[in-house]
């Protein structure tokens, strides 16, 4: 099995415990004499199988990822790459999009509001930042679809 493959069960089984939690909750309990819509005890063996699954399927991801190098770095260390320059890139967009905004004055007694930052210096900034991301994701993805999936 490929990386990307595993890693899209791994998703799909994610979903479907965010599924599986909502029909327990729904059918915990039910009016005397009523019988629930779904037998929870079913409901609660399939939960055991997909967390069994989905165990399994995590344990060799992490493995995988942490063996798996491209470039002397791990893919790990990639991942912790990606997942840092999105936060990078989310807050810096935000402070850009704060530092822009225009603030109106209705008469020259008002005060001025400047922004704390040049703003087109720091658009750069996140132009080169979101450049980094997009080329890190496809370097992941790619490794994803020809890495296999280790089993020990």
């Amino acid at each position: 099995m490929k990386l990307a493959t595993a890693l899209s069960e791994r998703a799909d089984l994610q979903r479907r415990l965010s599924e599986l939690q909502t029909r327990l909750n729904h059918n915990a309990k039910t009016q005397e004499g009523e019988e629930p819509a779904e037998d929870p005890k079913q409901l609660l063996k399939e939960l055991d199988a997909i967390l069994e699954r989905l165990e399994w399927l995590m344990t060799r991801i992490n493995l995988t990822n942490s063996l798996t190098l491209l470039n002397g770095v791990s893919v790990t260390a990639l991942l912790a790459r990606r997942d840092c320059l999105k936060k990078r890139l989310n807050i810096m967009r935000g402070f850009l999009d704060a530092a822009s905004e225009k603030v109106d004055r209705y008469s020259q007694k008002e005060i001025k509001i400047l922004s704390t930052v040049k703003v087109s210096v720091l658009q750069k900034q996140v132009d080169a930042i979101s450049r980094e991301l997009r080329e890190l994701d496809e370097r992941i993805q790619g490794l994803n679809w020809t890495t296999d999936l280790m089993e020990n």
